[in-house]
């Protein structure tokens, strides 16, 4: 039940939105392109970000740059 902590947990790392031009959903009501993330779980496919709302949201990689 790690998904409980998220919001209290240090962020893994940080990354930046690229675009919020979804195929699917409507991404851009949570995520601002240009704006900068913390990522609080990674998966595979996905990177778990507080986003917009202030709740923890699971978003695919591609919407996301790395930042070093």
């Amino acid at each position: 039940m790690i998904h409980k902590t998220w919001q209290e947990t240090t962020a893994a790392k940080q990354v930046k939105c690229v675009h919020t031009n979804a195929e699917k959903y409507m991404v851009n009501r949570a995520l601002t392109s240009g704006k900068t993330y913390s990522v609080q779980n990674e998966t595979e496919e996905f990177y778990f970000v507080i986003d917009n709302t202030g709740k923890v949201g699971g978003y695919y990689k591609d919407y996301f740059e790395d930042i070093k």
